[in-house]
């Protein structure tokens, strides 16, 4: 199975997160927050949505920041994606 999103949808896949601090604390599991950088699996066509034209401005293996509370958690094969809109990603990391 494969996720195809619709629209101007994308599908993201959360990076790891750090495990110890920049000082070398190492974080337990229940305090470390999920990271809000995640890479690009799959992203939708565009189109016209609510009557504006949109124009996908990532690709698939862009790496990203999305807003923290974006998006609708899916678990597929086990692993875990995210499936947000284009407007909720706020920048493409270089």
């Amino acid at each position: 199975m494969k996720l195809i999103p619709l629209f101007d949808r994308v599908v993201l896949k959360q990076l790891v997160a750090e495990e110890t601090t920049a000082s070398g604390i190492v974080l337990p599991g229940q305090a470390k927050e999920k990271p809000s950088q995640a890479e690009v699996v799959a992203v939708g066509p565009g189109g016209v949505v609510d009557g504006k034209e949109i124009k996908m401005q990532v690709k698939v293996g862009d790496k990203v920041i999305y807003s923290k509370y974006a998006g609708t958690e899916v678990e597929l094969d086990k692993v875990e994606y995210i499936v947000v809109k284009q407007n909720d990603i706020l920048a493409v990391i270089e």
